[in-house]
């Protein structure tokens, strides 16, 4: 069953909403025709992204541009992939920097192995009251990984907990296996032609200096024996 979408602009029934500008800024509540005439004078859609919230939070954004966006890596992250397996990590709205980037890291690592990822915000008690902390994060997590997954389903809340769905990009992996094994190269990479490795100039410096030493204890035998001989 297909993801119902969000309301838009007059669609949207709040008297109020709380509003996040184009930029995610945080611009706090404002009536609905206020936060309306904001987008109309801005070119942009206003839409409502957590219609549960007290009072529903809404966002200005171009919602054509971005729905065009999300089809394109969403296809893209579609493509070549079978079988592929769902992991899920939950976060809390007000989560640390230490406990984010481990957590960033283990979505990245199911990522990696080609599993798409439910992100879940639990919110508890009045937690709910804020979810535009909750959609903050999942924000910065799509923003963190934007070079090797795509957005499938946008932040949606249910009941207590906001999701949001997120795929690996098709390719994504190849790209990391080509900077490694380049990286690799480099690091076995051989001499220029014509100049020895440092191994071998070391031994030709160290022969050069025995064969050096040589020929001045042969000069210095002969110099005696002309001695000797007068």
């Amino acid at each position: 069953m297909a993801a119902q979408e969000p309301r838009l602009n007059e669609e949207i029934r709040a008297r109020e909403v709380r509003l996040i500008g184009y930029d995610g800024e945080q611009m706090g509540i404002y009536p609905i025709s206020s936060a309306q005439q904001i987008a109309d004078d801005e070119g942009l859609d206003l839409v409502e992204i957590a219609p549960n919230a007290d009072p529903p939070v809404c966002r200005i954004m171009d919602y054509g541009k971005f729905k065009y966006d999300q089809a394109i890596k969403a296809k893209q992250a579609r493509k070549n992939q079978s079988k592929i397996e769902t992991k899920e990590m939950k976060f809390r709205p007000k989560i640390d920097v230490g406990d984010y980037e481990t957590k960033k890291k283990h979505v990245l690592r199911f990522l990696d192995s080609g599993s798409k990822v439910k992100i879940t915000i639990m919110f508890r008690g009045r937690e709910m009251a804020h979810p535009e902390q909750g959609l903050s994060i999942l924000e910065r997590l799509a923003d963190d990984l934007k070079d090797v997954a795509a957005i499938e389903s946008q932040p949606k809340m249910e009941g207590r907990n906001m999701h949001m769905m997120i795929a690996p990009l098709a390719g994504a992996g190849k790209k990391k296996d080509a900077k490694q094994e380049a990286k690799a190269q480099g690091a076995k990479e051989p001499a220029p032609v014509g100049e020895a490795a440092p191994e071998e100039q070391e031994t030709t410096a160290v022969g050069a200096a025995l064969k050096a030493a040589q020929d001045a204890a042969e000069k210095a035998a002969e110099a005696a024996q002309d001695a000797a001989g007068a």
